[in-house]
């Protein structure tokens, strides 16, 4: 759980704080009172503990109308039910070992149980959202339905003719963006925000969820397993190539990439373990790292732009410095 923030606002901080703590508990009982035999899959993801980062976006946004009220709480933890039910899922198609520092759940209980856990998160978030109204059903609906479209685009890959690059900004917004923006949407509709609030925060939680996932592109590949609480360069193990290994390849099409990289691109799908680890250095240290740092970076200025037509508030200020505090990760 996120148990630190810095928001440039003290108050707002201890508030949402000491909300998330709501959260957490409110997160324990809906796994406790999953079905006896899914209940211990079911936490297990939540006890391992997680950034928040999605509950946070909606307590926040919530300052830009009325304040946190009851509404505002049950769509906080409806949102971050959804999102771990897709971190079930992801782990069983990227085949992952680790998971927040311990061992995934299909590790653990096989594929299917994983996957069964997933949906029955789905289905827990659901029944949440549809106490909120249709049109929380509806923000709901859209998100679930670009997260599963932008798997499908990630696993299928580009078109035709189509630039990888922007494919794969396109695949970042379904996946992550959509769920943040849709945070950020319920903040706002649920304290009664005025309609330039709600625009503006949709429009920066789709742009903050781009800049983090890209964010968490570089820092896949150059943190180690205590900090990640999953093994480095997981995404390159499974054969997905995030944004460093694109930017290899668009210098690859463009004729200017130098023998390290191709060397890198050479030897992505090696099975020797020790190829893969000297890979993983090649690529760290390759300037493609520093490109998506600054990639990462422009995308969270661009979503703090998204609020410049807002009076100046501590809302706006929060919500500029939790955009900063995705990208210093990458200090």
């Amino acid at each position: 759980m996120t148990s630190t923030l810095d928001l440039g606002d003290a108050g707002l901080e201890e508030v949402v704080l000491g909300e998330l703590d709501d959260v957490e508990r409110r997160l324990t009982d809906a796994a406790s009172n999953a079905d006896p035999l899914v209940q211990t899959p079911s936490r297990h993801l939540m006890d391992a503990g997680g950034k928040r980062l999605r509950p946070v976006l909606v307590m926040l946004t919530a300052h830009f109308g009325s304040g946190i009220n009851e509404q505002v709480r049950t769509a906080a933890v409806a949102t971050e039910l959804t999102h771990l039910a897709t971190l079930y899922h992801d782990d069983v198609m990227d085949d992952a070992p680790l998971r927040r520092g311990a061992p995934s759940a299909q590790h653990l209980w096989g594929n299917s149980i994983a996957i069964l856990t997933g949906d029955l998160l789905f289905a827990k978030a659901s029944r949440m959202v549809s106490e909120l109204g249709p049109v929380a059903v509806r923000i709901q609906a859209e998100a679930f339905e670009r997260l599963v479209l932008g798997q499908l685009h990630e696993t299928i890959g580009p078109r035709e003719g189509e630039e990888p690059v922007d494919h794969y900004l396109r695949v970042l917004a379904d996946k992550t963006g959509s769920l943040i923006s849709a945070a950020a949407h319920y903040g706002t509709l649920f304290s009664g925000a005025d309609e330039a609030a709600v625009t503006a925060s949709i429009a920066y939680g789709e742009k903050v969820g781009v800049a983090f996932q890209l964010a968490d592109d570089v820092i896949d590949l150059v943190s180690d397993a205590s900090t990640l609480g999953k093994e480095p360069g997981t995404d390159l193990r499974a054969g997905v190539a995030t944004m460093p290994v694109l930017l290899l390849r668009a210098r690859a099409a463009a004729g200017t990439l130098d023998e390290v990289g191709a060397s890198v691109l050479r030897d992505l799908d090696s099975d020797d373990e020790d190829v893969r680890a000297s890979t993983l250095d090649r690529l760290r240290s390759h300037p493609v790292l520093d490109e998506a740092r600054s990639m990462a970076r422009g995308w969270a200025a661009d979503a703090v732009a998204e609020l410049d037509p807002l009076p100046e508030s501590a809302a706006k200020q929060a919500l500029t410095a939790f955009a900063d505090l995705l990208v210093d990760r990458l200090a």
